[in-house]
C-alpha cells in the first residue's frame, strides 16, 4: 500500500515534499514500537534473548540455531517471517535443537553481538549442544531463506554433531536390517515406524524429529539399499512408511500422501502414542501500554527530530562499537561524515555542540588509526536516543537540504560522506551492496546541490519501490 509523505515539520526543510511507498515509515514506527520487543515474542516459538539471558546458549544440553539480527533492518523484518514459520514447523525438536533470537540494534545487547563477531544482519549461528563460554558458534553464511532449506540444514548439522550431542537427539543414520530384527529386544515401545526412502530425502529424519516428543512410539529410517528389508516387506515406493512389529507382523501406514506432513500427524494418532510431559503455558502476545498515557497513531508526514537524533545515536555509539579500530578508508570515511553533521545537523543547540566537538577532536587525531573507545569517550557528553530504522535515509535527506540552504557548493559532499558512511559501517550489508551500486550507476551525474537533493529523494524510492512486497503491521507510540 502506498503513502504520500511529506517531509515538512523542520522549517530547514521548506515546503520540500516527495511521494513515496510507506516502507521508509514502516520500518521507523517498526523501530519506534519495537524496540524493546523486537521482532519476536514468546508466542513465536523462538527463544528471546539478551544480555542478560544469552549465556543459555552455552552448556545447554540442546543444539541451538541462533539469529542475530536488527530491529530496523529490512532484509531482518523480511526473513522474520520465515523464522518464524521454522519454529512453528520445528517445534516438536526443541529437545534435540531450538531457534533463538537477539536483537542486535538493542543498544544492550550490542555488547554481546559485538563478541560474537557480528557485523551484518540477519546472521545466523549454530551453537552446539554443551558449547562451551568461549565459543563464538559456527557461522552459517549463505544460509536457506525458506523453511524447507533451513530446517534440512539444521538436520545436516544434527547429523556431524560431535559427541557429546544432544541427549534427546534420536537416531538420524540409516537402520539396518539386523537393528530392525533385534529392535523390540532392546526397547520397551509398542510401535516401530520404518520409513522407506532414498538417501537423497529427508522426510525420514523430519518424521524422527517430528515424533521425539511422543512417547511409546520409535521411528526409523531405512534406505532404499538396504535390499533385505525392502525385498522381505515388499517396499516399491520410496518415500513409504510401514508399521513394523515382528518378521511377519507389518503394514503398511494408510496416508493421504507420501509426505512428512501427513506420517508424522498419523503416527502421532496410533493407539497408545502420547504426548511426553506437560503441554507449554499459553503466553500471551499482547503488548502492554504502561506509560500511562493513551496511544495515539504515529504522524507517517512528519520528519521528527528525535528520528534524526535516533539515527545519530545508533550509528556513533551502536552501529560504530562493532569496529573496535578505525583506520585507512574507514577512518577517512568517518572523519566526513561527522564533519557533515556537524556542518549541518538541524538539531538543538546542544546536540550540534556535540558534534562539533566530536569533529574538532576527530580532525585533530594525527594517528593512522584511532580506536572505537578513545572516539566514544568523545562522544560521552552527546544526549542521543531512539532508534535507528530509516531514519539514516531521512538524516542525509536532512543534510543534503542544509548543505544547499547554507550555500554550498560541493555538491557531493554530504553524499560522498552518506557513501563512505554506509559502506564502512552501515550493518545491513545488502542494504550497503545495494546503495554502492546505486552510487557507482549515477553519483558521478550530480553536479549541484539541488541535483543531490533530488538524486537521494529518487534512490530512496527506488529502495521503497523494491521493498514494497514487505509485510505490514500498525505501529503506536505514546
Amino acid at each position: 500500500m502506498a503513502w504520500r509523505c511529506s517531509a515538512t515539520s523542520l522549517p530547514q526543510l521548506g515546503r520540500l515534499k516527495c511521494s513515496y511507498v510507506l516502507v521508509c515509515a514502516l520500518l521507523a514506527a517498526l523501530w519506534s514500537s519495537g524496540a524493546k520487543a523486537g521482532l519476536y515474542s514468546p508466542i513465536d516459538q523462538v527463544l528471546v534473548l539478551d544480555s542478560d539471558s544469552v549465556s543459555r546458549v552455552f552448556n545447554s544440553s540442546s543444539a541451538l540455531m541462533l539469529e542475530f539480527y536488527a530491529t530496523w533492518c529490512g532484509h531482518c523484518a523480511a526473513f522474520a517471517p520465515v523464522w518464524r514459520s521454522l519454529a512453528r514447523d520445528i517445534s516438536e525438536w526443541k529437545p534435540a535443537v531450538d531457534l533463538g533470537a537477539i536483537d542486535c540494534a538493542n543498544e544492550d545487547n550490542r555488547k554481546v553481538c559485538t563478541s560474537f563477531g557480528i557485523l551484518g544482519y540477519p546472521s545466523l549461528k549454530f551453537f552446539p549442544a554443551y558449547a562451551s563460554e568461549d565459543s563464538t558458534g559456527e557461522d552459517l553464511r549463505g544460509f536457506p531463506r525458506d523453511v524447507r532449506g533451513l530446517r534440512h540444514l539444521i538436520i545436516d548439522k544434527l547429523e556431524s554433531h560431535k559427541e557429546p550431542g544432544p541427549p534427546a537427539c534420536p537416531p538420524l543414520e540409516p537402520a539396518s536390517a539386523a537393528e530392525i530384527d533385534s529392535f523390540f529386544e532392546n526397547n520397551n515401545v509398542e510401535h516401530l515406524a520404518l520409513v522407506f526412502e532414498k538417501n537423497s530425502s529427508y522426510v525420514g529424519r523430519e518424521v524422527i524429529l517430528d515424533l521425539l516428543q511422543f512417547e511409546n512410539i520409535a521411528v526409523r529410517r531405512v534406505l532404499s539399499s538396504e535390499k533385505d528389508l525392502v525385498s522381505r516387506l515388499g517396499v516399491t515406493d520410496f518415500p513409504s512408511c510401514y508399521l513394523y512389529y515382528t518378521h511377519t507382523n507389518y503394514s503398511r501406514l494408510p496416508v493421504i500422501g507420501e509426505a512428512r506432513a501427513f506420517y508424522s500427524f498419523a503416527l502421532q494418532r496410533l493407539p497408545g502414542v502420547v504426548r511426553a510431559g506437560k503441554p507449554l503455558p499459553t503466553i500471551s502476545g499482547q503488548q502492554n501500554n504502561s506509560t500511562g498515557e493513551p496511544w495515539r497513531e504515529f504522524n507517517r508526514t512528519r520528519v521528527y527530530m528525535s528520528d534524526l537524533e535516533s539515527a545519530l545515536h545508533y550509528s556513533l555509539r551502536v552501529e560504530l562499537s562493532a569496529h573496535s579500530n578505525i583506520s585507512g578508508e574507514a577512518l577517512t570515511a568517518l572523519r566526513h561524515y561527522i564533519s557533515v553533521l556537524a556542518k549541518y545537523f538541524p538539531g538543538r543547540t546542544a546536540v550540534k555542540g556535540a558534534l562539533k566537538a566530536v569533529d574538532d577532536w576527530l580532525q585533530k587525531q594525527e594517528e593512522k588509526e584511532i580506536s572505537y573507545s578513545d572516539f566514544r569517550t568523545a562522544l560521552d557528553s552527546t544526549v542521543l536516543y531512539r532508534g535507528y530504522p530509516c531514519a539514516v535515509w531521512t538524516l542525509f535527506h536532512v543534510l543534503t537540504v542544509q548543505a544547499k540552504a547554507s550555500g554550498s557548493t560541493d555538491a557531493l559532499e554530504v553524499l560522498q560522506a552518506m557513501r563512505e558512511y554506509v559502506g564502512s559501517f552501515f550493518g545491513c550489508r545488502p542494504c550497503a551492496s545495494h546503495f554502492e551500486s546505486m552510487a557507482q550507476d549515477s553519483l558521478s551525474h550530480v553536479t549541484t546541490p539541488s541535483a543531490a537533493i533530488l538524486w537521494l529523494w529518487s534512490r530512496h524510492n527506488r529502495v521503497n519501490n523494491r521493498l514494497a512486497g514487505a509485510s505490514r503491521t500498525e505501529h503506536y507510540h505514546p
